[in-house]
């Protein structure tokens, strides 16, 4: 159980996004919705292909310009919702997760894919909204950049790269219109690890499909961008989204433990089990889905907006302090499985009762 299961910070806090010059490029400053007279053609939705391309969970460093600077580590689990939407939810303690999906829109009389990115960030809430704009898609390469609606990419952008089995998300802002333009946020370069986590989902809802998830036509009247700070006002809220729902995990310790309360438990959830007789299996830390770092007497987590599926569940506490896994730490040492289904709420129980040799 030497292996560094490190919980990346989500320093992608607004994950603000946009681009350099590429085809299909939009103005600077987008003009005002307008309904428009012609009826257009969703086959020509502007973006599409990033929908199958970001199927799996992917894994990677982060580099960023935050005070919070990079990390070695952050996974994504990108699963169908519906047949036109794909999306992925991510925590890293109690007061701080991410939430991003990408779904066919309309606006301005024109279908785009939509990315959405939004959560909780140091308790506060924040969710934003960008269109595609540029699309260049050419063999094994294809990019793809998604700006703010209503100002543009001079407001913030982001950039989805696939190039082989590699992303690259590029953000970029004007850090709350303080800059004449976007600079750089925030990247992470990641590599496909598992595509059979979503097959399921997949199959489900035929994905992908070009039909429309939402019509944003008038939803942005009388608004000067698409960022809000709060869930009331949030156009597509995140209890308004299908198929997906909610698992709370309880921890507790081996009687023989004494936990220190300013100690830190990480939750992690795979979708293979990670124990192997008296090793872990390495392929299986591939499938590592969603985790939190916890107070080591929080002893229960409800993770929100879950893919529905078959999981394992580990804890870990971290008696040293150095958020590193190694000799002396206290695990869970079996595989603790449990079932979510779609819409629907469950809980699963794990003992922390094996010290590390």
């Amino acid at each position: 159980m030497k292996n560094r299961l490190i919980i990346c910070c989500l320093t992608i806090c607004g994950l603000w996004l946009s681009s350099c010059n590429k085809d299909n490029e939009q103005e600077e400053n987008p003009p005002a919705n307008n309904p428009g007279t012609t009826t257009p053609d969703i086959n020509n939705t502007l973006g599409y292909g990033v929908m199958n391309k970001l199927k799996g969970i992917w894994n990677g460093p982060v580099t960023s310009t935050t005070p919070l600077g990079g990390y070695p580590e952050w996974i994504v689990d990108f699963r169908p919702i519906s047949s036109n939407q794909i999306s992925a939810k991510n925590e890293l303690d109690t007061l701080n997760d991410i939430h991003m999906s990408f779904f066919i829109a309309k606006f301005n009389n024109t279908f785009k894919v939509c990315f959405s990115n939004g959560g909780s960030f140091g308790g506060q809430k924040r969710v934003s909204y960008f269109l595609a704009d540029s699309v260049s898609e050419t063999g094994s390469y294809s990019y793809y950049r998604f700006s703010e609606i209503m100002i543009g990419k001079n407001r913030a952008y982001t950039e989805v790269i696939f190039s082989a089995d590699s992303l690259y998300i590029k953000s970029y802002t004007n850090h709350y219109n303080t800059l004449p333009t976007s600079t750089p946020h925030m990247t992470w370069s990641a590599k496909l690890q598992d595509t059979g986590s979503c097959v399921n989902a997949v199959s489900t809802h035929n994905f992908p499909q070009k039909v429309m998830t939402k019509d944003f036509s008038t939803s942005f009247t009388g608004l000067s961008e698409t960022v809000f700070y709060d869930t009331i006002s949030d156009v597509y809220k995140e209890s308004a989204q299908p198929y997906l729902g909610q698992t709370t995990v309880n921890y507790s310790f081996l009687g023989t433990y004494s936990p220190v309360a300013s100690n830190k438990v990480f939750i992690v959830i795979t979708t293979q089990p990670l124990i192997s007789g008296f090793s872990i299996d390495a392929d299986a830390l591939k499938t590592r889905s969603r985790y939190v770092i916890l107070s080591a007497n929080d002893l229960s987590y409800t993770f929100n907006y879950m893919h529905p599926g078959t999981y394992y569940v580990y804890a870990l506490y971290d008696s040293d302090g150095n958020n590193n896994f190694s000799s002396g730490d206290w695990v869970s040492a079996t595989n603790t499985s449990f079932t979510l289904n779609a819409e629907s709420s469950t809980s699963v129980s794990t003992m922390i009762n094996f010290t590390i040799p």
